[in-house]
């Protein structure tokens, strides 16, 4: 058990504040599962254990397949996903990873395969999920069973 803060009672303005932004995702265009295959991923990079557990169940819910689940850490090695997920999965490791920066490359294909407002509303999700992953890592939040 942990002991660290449980930021939702020590400073609830600041969690609710991070809801509103999880709202928000919740209200773009971005289809269930490219924000699956995002919070999935990018929770994957960053060891969440909590968010896994969490986002694995949701998507399953949400009709993704146990399949396409156990392979997303290898993505680029199966034919499970489409040219827009694929495109999805290197723009969240990029920015999850964003030490090495978001390439030209990567920018330039997502950008080709959607508009604008899209590509913005993909971007806002993977920083969301890291803000997540983030807190949840840092104060020690569990999975139950």
């Amino acid at each position: 058990m942990s002991n660290r803060t449980k930021i939702e009672e020590a400073e609830p303005n600041g969690y609710k504040a991070l809801l509103a932004l999880e709202a928000y995702i919740n209200r773009t265009s971005l289809t269930q599962k490219h924000k699956d295959l995002i919070k999935i991923r990018a929770s994957q990079i960053n060891g969440c254990a909590f968010c896994l557990d969490m986002h694995t169940r949701d998507a399953r819910k949400a009709g993704e397949t146990e399949q396409r689940i156990y392979a997303l850490n290898a993505w680029r090695d199966t034919p499970f996903f489409d040219e827009q997920e694929r495109a999805i999965l290197a723009l969240t490791e990029e920015v999850t990873l964003i030490t090495g920066r978001v390439s030209d490359e990567t920018y330039n294909n997502v950008s080709a395969l959607f508009d604008e407002v899209y590509v913005s509303q993909l971007i806002m999700a993977i920083i969301t999920i890291n803000a997540w992953n983030r807190s949840a890592i840092t104060t020690h939040k569990q999975p139950t069973l």
